[in-house]
């Protein structure tokens, strides 16, 4: 069903925002990797609200619990299942939502598909849910890391119209670089400057938007499939199952298609032994396979649905209403959503490495 994401490497998230847990079951974790509720601790605590000021307040501590799939601090090749507490619940701010659908937001479309709904902070369609993703993230994260030294690493490049400059990094981010500010931008100028429009349009109860740029590296050549599961198809598809989330473009994205083949063309040369490319327009696959150079992409985030203004909206009988806002709200999501964008990186890159060891590492003829 689609609460299952990957094909060898999987990962099932379950419960509501507003309900007792939040959870996830890992499956096809290889045997005897070392993991500790740390591992993946620290990654929580990375995506977890009451940060700072300029994201939701509601005060969780999402301590991990392992309840099977990891023995003596080692993964047994079963399943793992994690379970987080909700604790700061406070589903009557939703009372008003129980029969008005919120302008942007999943309340109408879950109430068309399945006749009702879990009106509490929005169920299943909160960014709660990606407590799970990011408890699976940090699993397939630490085989990556161990396994071929894989690093992956996201951070705001847009909030609003206010977007860092284009030649403002040309290496690497460090993780200290991305989380010495609230906003996870790399540019302290430019960061001071999201924080600041982040605060102004909370003040009136507004919200607002961006984008997330992720990259990767020491990630080899082949991996991806033909056709159907390219790896930027594979990753789409995560991106765009994430909360709020509008547009995905890799490398060179929408503007590549206003230059010309001889303009956008990667030059292949030998470099330190091996085939590399001496430009990365491609964004680090061609033909939906990885070729060994930085994986590079991007992803678009709308501003949260629920603002704390009057709107305009109907009920459940179809009768005109309004509705203002409540509850506790991201006056923009991506800040948080940068270490989300991280872990669901992570799980498609390891499907990938697990299929593609599958296929052609298994048999030798």
């Amino acid at each position: 069903m689609a609460n299952t994401f990957g094909t060898l490497f999987t990962v099932t998230t379950w419960g509501e925002s507003h309900g007792p847990a939040v959870g996830a079951v890992v499956d096809g974790c290889p045997p005897r990797l070392p993991l500790t509720p740390e591992d993946i601790q620290v990654e929580l605590d990375r995506r977890r609200p009451g940060q700072s000021d300029i994201v939701t307040p509601r005060k969780e501590e999402d301590r991990v619990e392992f309840l099977s799939g990891v023995f003596e601090g080692r993964t047994t090749g079963t399943p793992i299942s994690l379970v987080v507490r909700n604790a700061d619940q406070r589903p009557a701010a939703y009372d008003e939502m129980r029969d008005k659908f919120r302008p942007s937001h999943a309340d109408f479309t879950y109430q068309a598909k399945y006749g009702l709904r879990d009106h509490r902070g929005g169920g299943r369609s909160s960014a709660r849910e990606t407590v799970g993703r990011v408890a699976a993230g940090a699993i397939a994260r630490k085989v990556l890391a161990l396994a071929g030294g894989v690093e992956i690493r996201a951070f705001l490049t847009q909030v609003h119209d206010i977007a860092m400059p284009a030649d403002a990094l040309a290496a690497f981010p460090s993780l200290a670089e991305v989380e010495a500010t609230a906003v996870r931008c790399p540019h302290p100028e430019t960061a001071a400057r999201m924080i600041e429009r982040i605060k102004a349009v909370r003040s009136e109860g507004d919200s607002v938007g961006g984008v997330i740029e992720c990259r990767v590296r020491g990630l080899p050549a082949g991996l991806g499939e033909p056709v159907f599961d390219r790896l930027e198809a594979d990753l789409a598809k995560a991106m765009l199952s994430l909360p709020a989330t509008k547009g995905f473009e890799l490398g060179s994205g929408f503007a590549g298609a206003t230059l010309r083949g001889s303009e956008h063309n990667d030059a292949f040369e030998v470099r330190d032994g091996r085939v590399r490319t001496r430009t990365n327009r491609s964004g680090g696959t061609q033909g939906g396979i990885s070729n060994g150079e930085e994986l590079v992409f991007r992803t678009a985030f709308k501003p949260t649905a629920t603002i704390l203004q009057r709107q305009a909206t109907v009920d459940t009988a179809g009768a005109a209403t309004e509705l203002i806002g409540r509850g506790r709200h991201d006056p923009c999501v991506v800040p948080r959503a940068v270490p989300i964008v991280e872990a669901m990186t992570a799980l498609v890159l390891l499907d990938h490495w697990l299929r593609h060891a599958a296929q052609n590492r298994t048999f030798t003829f």
